[in-house]
């Protein structure tokens, strides 16, 4: 049992603002503040680089972090960190690597920074949850920053039982109590609504996120992705310690490039004299 004021000096720390990510420059404008110890929900449709963005975020913020992926293989996850730190291709990684001398020396030089340690098992278990963070805290003797579950729905009994996914999202928070640890794990939200049909390069709206789990994290982000522009829109649809946007109408947009892996920011829209007639 903690008073406030102990409470409030011994978790100060956990509440602390993760480190900010220059290309997210227009997500923190619109109000998004992410804390360290808080159950994070990135949640988008299907094909909308939600497990890039993942990657990305904690590739950027270079913490220690244990990411369970059960979505991604372990080729293509790796492949998408060398893409991202060199700026070549995930297909151009590809060849490389088979290629073998230099190009693979290269690559893999390229990762040698990484702080990230990955969790492949499919589904994911508690089980290994469990081993995996012990044999971290052996090597470590620490629990990482950031643990990353990819995704919500490969979990265990998890893919399409309410009930189990409302008691994963229990765990996660428990999880992350018990750690100090950053939590961010994906979900899916739905293809088959109104608005998926209607504007399928929108984020979704709070009540289309599968289960309505978004609303369990403290932060929980609704992702889209134009394919034709690259656009790549994030709302904030729950902040428990700041503005959200429910509907998703209000939206962060950054450029997104999936043949490497990365986001950047969106580059001022240059006018033409043809603008001009316009108006």
């Amino acid at each position: 049992m903690l008073t406030p004021t102990r409470s409030l000096t011994l978790h100060a720390e956990a509440g602390k603002e993760l480190p900010r990510v220059d290309a997210f420059e227009a997500l923190y404008n619109i109000g998004c503040r992410p804390r360290h110890g808080e159950v994070i929900m990135i949640a988008g449709r299907s094909g909308t680089q939600k497990s890039g963005l993942a990657l990305f975020w904690v590739a950027q913020m270079n913490l220690p972090t244990l990411y369970f992926s059960a979505d991604m293989s372990a080729f293509t996850a790796s492949s998408r960190l060398a893409s991202m730190a060199t700026g070549d291709t995930t297909e151009m990684v590809e060849a490389g690597m088979g290629a073998g001398g230099r190009y693979r020396e290269t690559y893999l030089n390229a990762l040698s920074g990484s702080r990230i340690t990955f969790s492949f098992g499919s589904p994911i278990t508690w089980r290994a949850v469990d081993e995996e963070l012990e044999a971290y805290v052996e090597l470590w003797d620490d629990y990482p920053a950031l643990l990353v579950f990819d995704n919500l729905m490969d979990f265990e009994g998890a893919e399409s039982d309410y009930t189990e996914q409302m008691a994963v999202m229990s765990g996660l928070t428990e999880l992350a109590r018990a750690t100090g640890a950053t939590v961010i794990v994906l979900h899916h939200a739905s293809d088959k609504s109104w608005e998926a049909k209607s504007d399928p390069w929108a984020p979704p709206s709070r009540d289309q996120v599968k289960g309505g789990l978004s609303e369990k994290p403290e932060l929980s982000l609704s992702v889209a992705l134009d394919p034709t522009s690259l656009e790549f829109k994030i709302a904030v649809i729950k902040q428990r310690m700041g503005a959200c946007d429910p509907t998703a109408r209000r939206f962060a947009t950054l450029r997104c490039h999936p043949e490497i892996t990365r986001f950047t920011k969106l580059a001022p829209r240059q006018w033409t004299p043809l603008d001009t007639l316009k108006q």
